[in-house]
């Protein structure tokens, strides 16, 4: 069997850096589509319902539709490599953009829904980028890299909810339907991420991973992770409770923001505040990546549960003040992008290379899936007890996260 070792190294050195660049490129223009249109999900459902108490439905169907796809988009990565699967998820996100507009136009709740959900399959395959970062790194770097890409989103992520009063004046000038003029960046930025994957994403990272894995020479040293299943069991509860804390919060923020503000602000508040929130979730994840290589996967996990912690106190203390809000959306996405790059990359170590696919599918369906039914919970919370009251209910993840954290740490010892 020839040797394939010293090439193989460089070729796929070579190839994790491309597919980083390409991914983070991807990442910018996700987060333009889905910054630009997630914040007026809350707000479209209870324009189109006429109950406040139902726009937790927005995001629960976004949620519900990466849930019901992320295992399918999971299986279609590990068959046909990341490409294919990112793809896939592009086309029903522009599929579902449309859908919405449609809705808005016909002031069906109903269609308005299905369309989020078609979102939420795109949101999917957005979620699986970070994994596809992964698929050639190197256990040294894997929380760098996987944090890299969760980074890029921040240029978009800023921009997007940025461009909502632009967008309001540009539909308003074409005669779309009122919260729909958004909806044109993320078509566009969504049509740009799908070339991208298509034309440059090559080679794919799983595909090639696959293979040098096939190819190892039999008397190499064995280099894939062992199978910890009981850790992977607790980073993909990290990662879910910590999304639904941060999802139940941030999803009921237009709505209670829509309350604490003048009428005719109440676009530029939520668009400033979500941007501050996604900066949060963002901007900062290359520290957390490099603190999860450096000091561990654990001790940035429950970092993460600490910022949840104290910016549902914020929350719950400051709910009347608008400053008050802003803080506490900033805390609640750093306490996210700690505890989900630290879980991500926790989860893919403790897993051999033949099952990450299917198991990272499983933690985004897990992830998703309970933001689903939180953000219905959280539309009814706000309804009886308030901004304050949902925040304070918010904390029960965060000490199922603590608890998990003692017994993996009582069982290593």
């Amino acid at each position: 069997m020839p040797d394939i070792t010293a090439p193989a190294a460089v070729d796929v050195v070579a190839a994790q850096r491309r597919t980083v660049r390409v991914l983070a490129a991807g990442q910018v223009l996700s987060g333009v589509a889905f910054g630009s249109t997630q914040s007026l999900g809350a707000l479209l459902a209870a324009d189109l319902s006429g109950e406040e108490s139902l726009s937790g439905f927005a995001t629960a169907a976004v949620t519900l539709g990466a849930a019901l796809t992320a295992i399918p988009l999971a299986r279609l990565a590990a068959r046909r490599g990341r490409r294919i699967a990112l793809t896939t998820g592009n086309v029903s996100a522009l599929g579902g953009i449309a859908l919405v507009i449609l809705a808005a136009a016909a002031r069906s709740f109903p269609l308005l829904l299905a369309g989020i959900a078609l979102i939420g399959a795109g949101n999917a395959a957005t979620l699986q980028s970070r994994f596809a970062a992964t698929d050639l790194s190197t256990t040294a770097r894997r929380g760098r890299d996987l944090a890299t890409v969760v980074w890029a989103t921040t240029v978009g992520g800023v921009v997007g909810p940025l461009l909502l009063a632009p967008g309001e004046v540009l539909g308003a000038s074409i005669g779309m339907p009122r919260l729909t003029g958004a909806y044109l960046f993320s078509l566009l930025a969504q049509a740009c991420a799908f070339a991208l994957y298509v034309l440059v994403l090559r080679p794919d990272p799983l595909l090639l991973a696959q293979r040098l894995d096939r190819e190892r020479a039999p008397t190499a040293l064995p280099t894939t992770e062992l199978d910890r299943s009981r850790v992977a069991r607790f980073a993909m509860l990290a990662v879910a409770a910590s999304h639904v804390t941060m999802a139940a919060v941030m999803a009921m923020t237009p709505v209670h923001l829509a309350h604490i503000v003048a009428p005719d602000a109440v676009t530029v508040a939520v668009g400033v505040t979500i941007s501050l929130h996604v900066f949060g979730m963002y901007g900062l994840s290359p520290v957390f990546g490099i603190l999860a290589d450096r000091v561990g996967r654990l001790p940035v996990i429950l970092v993460g549960q600490g910022l949840l912690a104290a910016a549902l106190t914020v929350a719950s203390t400051a709910a009347a003040s608008q400053a008050g809000v802003l803080i506490a959306l900033l805390l609640l996405g750093l306490g996210w992008s700690a505890a989900t790059v630290a879980g991500s990359a926790l989860l893919t170590e403790a897993t051999p290379l033949a099952a990450r696919p299917r198991r990272q599918g499983r933690s985004d369906t897990l992830m998703t899936g309970c933001a689903a039914v939180g953000s219905v919970l959280a539309g009814l919370i706000l309804g009886l007890v308030g901004y304050g009251g949902l925040a304070l209910w918010a904390f029960v993840p965060i000490a199922m996260v603590c608890a998990g954290a003692v017994t993996v740490r009582a069982r290593r010892r």
